[in-house]
């Protein structure tokens, strides 16, 4: 049995990671991207979606370019948080947006980031709570 942490997370701590979570989505230059993932997840870090597994920096890293590529980078929508961040102990959850540029959400997932007590992501779980229509 696994025990629970008692690893507390600070109001700014929950703020910034999700604020560096949602920019590194929308960052252009590789590298710097690279060094916010190592600075986000841990080095076996996972993210989980519906559909698929990533795991570990390599992953996360050609996981987060191909969405920028299709999102950010092809200048059709931002990338934003809605402002509903909430953390409890070692779990930071808050809800990530796809918004194009007459402000419309074209796309919305519930994020539930599990940190070690590093505050590094251990699991990211993403459930899509509005589908990019095609």
């Amino acid at each position: 049995m696994t025990q629970a942490t008692d690893h507390e997370l600070r109001p700014a701590t929950i703020e910034d990671i999700a604020r560096r979570y949602v920019a590194v989505w929308s960052e252009p230059d590789a590298g710097r991207r690279r060094a916010a993932i190592a600075a986000l997840w841990a080095e076996d870090g996972v993210e989980l979606v519906e559909t698929a597994r990533f795991r570990g920096h390599d992953e996360l890293e050609a996981r987060i370019a191909e969405a920028y590529d299709a999102f950010a980078g092809s200048g059709r929508y931002t990338v934003e948080s809605a402002g509903d961040v909430f953390g409890n102990h070692n779990a930071v959850t808050f809800t990530v947006r796809l918004v194009t540029g007459g402000g419309d959400v074209a796309w919305a997932a519930r994020v539930f980031l599990v940190l070690g007590e590093d505050d590094l992501i251990r699991y990211d779980y993403q459930f899509t709570v509005q589908p990019l229509e095609a």
